[in-house]
């Protein structure tokens, strides 16, 4: 049986129900299979499971979708059921911000600046403060992202590791459609030219890695992921395409990568990455 929870007091009194390990799934709501996988995956290694649902209106900006974005509930509570979460805690924005709009906030340092905050201002201001706000009101042992969102999971981990927060911070693999799309909320958006559309980034991302795969230095898997993007997607307006480290720190590339795309298609922006090895030919 799942518990439906909307206040602070109420999470206190179902979290002092939960005994070993908690894990907790954080969400937008809108849940598919991708935060389906990352129920079950909790599930896996945790005695509970805690899913929070709460569009959080600090990481959007003054033009992007806040409003629009979809709240679907009762299809995410079933959702919940489903994956086996014990908890879902889906406060509105009075109880997660009692005081108004925070006046202190995380500043993700300068990774939180770059690729996703370099196109969306103060995003990762707004959600490094709600992941540390949710950290401390689950109270969870283990904490679940998804890879999908890449930057995202490296500044949650960053953050729990400077500020000495008590959690683990786990990477769930991204779930793709069969065509290779990956899961996303805002695929809703698409009409389904712009679903085709869309495929121009994991297309993109698919020719790095089988370049790599074939022993092309950086620059040349670059090319490669541009030739392919270009080639699928002449409706998509390419924001970035990156290769850089896994922890996605400045500077020469080797070994162990990580390719990053973001593309707008119409209305919608997307974003997907995939990991790659880069091998020097023999």
């Amino acid at each position: 049986m799942t518990e439906l929870v909307h206040t602070r007091a109420e999470l206190a009194k179902a979290r002092d129900g939960l005994r070993g390990v908690v894990g907790v799934v954080m969400t937008m709501g809108a849940l598919h299979e991708g935060h389906e996988t990352l129920i079950r995956a909790a599930r896996e290694r945790a005695d509970h499971v805690l899913v929070t649902v709460f569009v959080n209106p600090l990481q959007f900006g003054p033009h992007e979708d806040f409003d629009r974005y979809p709240r679907t509930l009762d299809a995410d509570l079933e959702v919940c059921r489903r994956a086996g979460a014990d908890v879902v805690f889906a406060p509105s924005v009075a109880d997660m911000y009692p005081d108004g709009q925070p006046a202190v906030r995380i500043n993700p340092g300068q990774l939180g600046e770059d690729l996703e905050g370099l196109s969306r201002p103060g995003f990762f201001h707004g959600v490094l403060t709600v992941v540390l706000k949710l950290l401390q009101l689950t109270r969870a042992d283990l904490a679940f992202f998804g890879e999908k969102d890449y930057q995202q999971l490296t500044l949650v981990r960053r953050m729990v590791r400077d500020l000495d927060v008590p959690v683990e911070v786990v990477g769930v693999p991204t779930v793709r459609e069969p065509d290779g799309l990956a899961l996303s909320s805002r695929n809703r958006y698409l009409s389904p030219e712009e679903r085709r559309t869309a495929l121009s980034l994991s297309a993109a991302l698919r020719a790095g890695a089988a370049a790599a795969d074939e022993g092309y230095d950086a620059g040349e898997v670059l090319a490669a992921a541009h030739r392919a993007f270009a080639a699928a997607g002449a409706q998509a307006r390419l924001d970035y395409l990156v290769l850089t480290d896994p922890d996605l720190e400045p500077g020469p590339v080797s070994g162990s990568a990580r390719l990053l795309v973001a593309a707008w298609v119409g209305g919608t922006r997307l974003i997907d990455n995939m990991a790659i090895r880069l091998t020097p030919r023999s």
